[in-house]
């Protein structure tokens, strides 16, 4: 089997699976009880959010556990609306997010609220400027992610949140980081975030389980109604062995960013070096983007038909975001791909454990379909 689509899921490593076996076993108590399992529970969940909070270099006090990132990102946008759009209506995101903030700020349209997306310019990339402008006395929120989960672009996140931080000092500033955690150095004080959202299961975690950063004196709308958990931000209790799992793998990967990197770095060379020596083949990802993540168009072939025929050679990658089930999300579009290229594109998406060999299988499977499947 070749695995290539760890943008969409990564396998959990073993340790995390012992983690979250373990206490499923072990520590099964409810964090909320005040005997002795209840306490070994939180005790559980307290290390985790230091670990996570490590990796911030924040404070644990300021992470906060969700069910994942779609309800990381609901919580920032839809709560920092709440409480600072009563009088300040204005909002700015991209028009490539993921849909869980996409479509958080279409909720926001229909209560009101006046959406300003922000798209790339001509040559597929943002302009800082763009968010700067469009940004005033009014602007409550500003969101965009950090690195693109179709085409692995790096947004300019510091530059935008640094400037608006300077202007509009009491702006609430979100970022989707769920493609960067623990991928790319993620530190909040250094991207001037108020907000920011983790997932697990991108960096060998459990599915289920997400993060939300808050820094401190930043007041949210609670958006889950119920108990007292995570400090009265989000009711309802605590998946704690995902949790568990969650903190196992920031552990694991903590101290590894420039071994890992360096892996990649060869990796995705290797990869577009491949590629570009194949014909009908078009590399669709800038070179300035995150190594882990390639996006590829093979010219005159549509993107389910060759994902199947790979698929039947146990070779997996994808045709764009997990979460769109395979329809169009009009990213690639928004990153200026033509419309015959976004109907044949292929994410490539690689961890520090795949191989240039697999990489070479990978080509030959695909020049086979090109061969087989091309109209």
């Amino acid at each position: 089997m070749i695995y290539f689509d760890n943008a969409a899921t990564t396998k959990p490593a073993e340790s995390v699976v012992r983690a979250v076996c373990d206490c499923m076993e072990n520590t099964f108590g409810n964090p909320s009880s005040l005997h002795t399992l209840g306490l070994r529970a939180q005790q559980i969940m307290d290390q985790a959010r230091k670990n996570i909070a490590g990796a911030l270099v924040t404070a644990p006090e300021t992470v906060y556990f969700t069910s994942g990132a779609t309800e990381s990102s609901n919580l920032a946008i839809r709560g920092a609306a709440g409480t600072y759009g009563r009088r300040k209506k204005k909002v700015i995101t991209t028009t490539v997010e993921h849909s869980s903030v996409k479509e958080a700020f279409s909720r926001l349209e229909e209560e009101g609220f006046e959406v300003v997306r922000i798209s790339p310019r001509e040559n597929g990339e943002f302009s800082p400027a763009d968010f700067i402008n469009a940004a005033d006395e009014n602007t409550c929120l500003v969101s965009m992610m950090l690195v693109n989960n179709e085409t692995g672009a790096l947004l300019p996140v510091k530059k935008v949140f640094t400037e608006i931080k300077r202007r509009y000092s009491d702006t609430v500033t979100h970022c989707d980081a769920v493609q960067a955690f623990m991928k790319i150095p993620v530190k909040p004080d250094d991207l001037k975030a108020d907000l920011i959202s983790m997932s697990a299961h991108k960096i060998y975690g459990p599915k289920g389980v997400g993060a939300l950063y808050v820094r401190k004196g930043i007041r949210l709308l609670k958006q889950n109604l119920g108990g007292r958990q995570e400090n009265s931000m989000r009711g309802g209790t605590e998946a704690v062995p995902l949790i568990a799992g969650f903190g196992e793998t920031v552990s694991l990967l903590s101290g590894t960013f420039a071994e890992r990197t360096e892996k990649l770095e060869a990796l995705r060379k290797y990869f577009t070096e491949k590629m570009k020596a194949m014909d009908g083949i078009v590399i669709n990802s800038h070179e300035d983007a995150v190594p882990y993540i390639v996006n590829i168009s093979a010219k005159g072939i549509r993107s389910e038909i060759i994902l199947h025929f790979l698929e039947e050679m146990e070779i997996y990658i994808s045709s764009g975001s997990a979460c769109s089930k395979g329809a169009k999300s009009g990213v690639l579009g928004e990153f200026g791909i033509r419309p015959e290229l976004e109907d044949s594109a292929l994410r490539i998406s690689f961890t520090h454990e795949n191989t240039s060999d697999e990489i070479d299988r990978f080509a030959d499977a695909l020049a086979a379909a090109q061969k087989r499947l091309r109209r």
